[in-house]
């Protein structure tokens, strides 16, 4: 063989996924009822059934033995995608109650039919483990109007319950409780956002075509509900979700309002029925300001560009997490939507990213972890007070005291104000 020859790799795919449960199918003969989602579909039941007995042997086997750690990051991803599941049609305790193994069926089906269209295996991907929310930076009186604009409208609208505000994909201002927003937050920017800016690049549904209300220009429309209020035919309905209170889920309707870059989700009981009139006052009131907002935050980003200086390429790639606020921060991934994830670092470094992940999940105490890679990269992991810290070098030559100073100058840098243990 040829030394410069390099080795094939095969890009993993989904072989199968099920969701079962075994008290639905106790008996022999009875083994098919327990399995409330297969896919794919077409696959013969003989043959789900015995996919489905291997793995309740391998969990069974895993739970006696005490081995269950290796598939800690399998279970953190399933968890994200199961809250999501339960935002977008509740609980499955709900379901089942309201309608048997019949209409849960269908619940998972709706759902994961969606969701496996989306799945990414193409690496160990940790924003995807995290599920955490990028923040967009403000100054101070940019973030006091904001919060001035949302409680105008919350006034104006009193049928509004929550709201959310985005610009340019990142979360500034939320009145969801934390997990909830977290789990909305990745149905917007892998989902919902993506599906409405495919056709924006390609030309169509642009919003550069703006609306007047009364004398004013904006570019405001509808992400969810109506999409052209001139229409005489024109739908009203939005998608409803499901948010977490004391003691049950509360349904909501689901209202996302676009102007430029920006975006605001509003909440409206599902038990009100919102017609046209609503949607008109809603269009009339925050569209204008809205599409004011988002010009004002361009112009402000811009200036804080501007005078930090022109951008540099980083020496350093890096992910951040906090456990506590769910605030997350990658200069690792230049894309990540529904249909695609695009990282600028090769996937065998996303692995070991997600190993050290994987060692951290295991113990309660602060650690530091650096491997170097096979490919002249060093790897650094850190956690510390609920924080964890990713660090990719391309230092060739270095040492680990040199790796370790450039991981300092780098929270210097960039998280001035956040400990980590040295």
């Amino acid at each position: 063989m040829a030394s410069g020859m390099q080795e094939k790799q095969y890009t993993p795919s989904l072989l199968s996924f099920f969701i079962y449960n075994p008290k639905f199918g106790p008996r022999e003969g009875e083994e098919e009822k327990k399995i409330l989602f297969y896919h794919p579909i077409e696959i013969e039941k003989n043959e789900k059934i015995r996919n489905v007995g291997l793995c309740e042997a391998i969990v069974q086997f895993t739970r006696l033995t005490g081995t269950n750690e290796r598939f800690s990051y399998l279970q953190n991803l399933l968890s994200n995608k199961s809250s999501r599941g339960e935002l977008l049609d509740g609980d499955g305790t709900r379901a089942f109650e309201a309608g048997g193994v019949e209409l849960l069926t269908q619940k998972l089906e709706k759902f994961f039919y969606r969701y496996l269209q989306t799945l990414h295996l193409q690496s160990c991907d940790l924003l995807d483990v995290f599920g955490g929310i990028s923040f967009f930076p403000l100054d101070k009186m940019t973030y006091l109007k904001i919060q001035s604009f949302v409680n105008r409208v919350e006034e104006s609208l009193s049928l509004v319950k929550y709201t959310a505000f985005l610009y340019n994909d990142q979360l500034i201002w939320s009145g969801l409780e934390q997990d909830d927003m977290r789990i909305l937050y990745k149905y917007l920017t892998t989902s919902l956002f993506p599906r409405h800016s495919e056709p924006e690049l390609a030309g169509r549904d642009s919003p550069l075509r703006p609306e007047v209300a009364g004398n004013l220009l904006h570019y405001g429309r509808f992400l969810t509900g109506p999409a052209n209020l001139k229409d005489p035919d024109a739908k009203f309905r939005f998608p409803r979700i499901f948010v977490n209170t004391e003691d049950s889920y509360e349904e909501l309707h689901l209202i996302v309002y676009k102007a430029m870059t920006a975006a605001v989700c509003f909440m409206v009981n599902a038990a009100v029925d919102l017609n046209r009139e609503f949607c008109e006052q809603l269009d009339s009131l925050v569209g204008p300001q809205l599409t004011l907002l988002a010009s004002d935050i361009c112009e402000q980003f811009n200036i804080n560009r501007r005078i930090s200086g022109p951008e540099k390429e980083p020496q350093f790639k890096f992910i951040y997490f906090n456990h506590m606020n769910l605030a997350e921060k990658s200069t690792i991934h230049m894309r990540k939507t529904a249909s695609v994830s695009l990282t600028s670092v090769h996937p065998d470094l996303m692995k070991i990213l997600g190993d050290i992940n994987c060692d951290f999940a295991r113990v309660n105490e602060d650690e530091e972890i650096i491997v170097k890679a096979m490919t002249d990269y060093w790897v650094v992991g850190k956690k510390s007070d609920q924080r964890e810290l990713y660090v990719i070098l391309n230092q060739k030559n270095a040492n680990l005291i040199e790796v370790n100073e450039e991981v300092k100058r780098l929270c210097a840098t960039q998280f001035n104000n956040i400990f980590f243990l040295d």
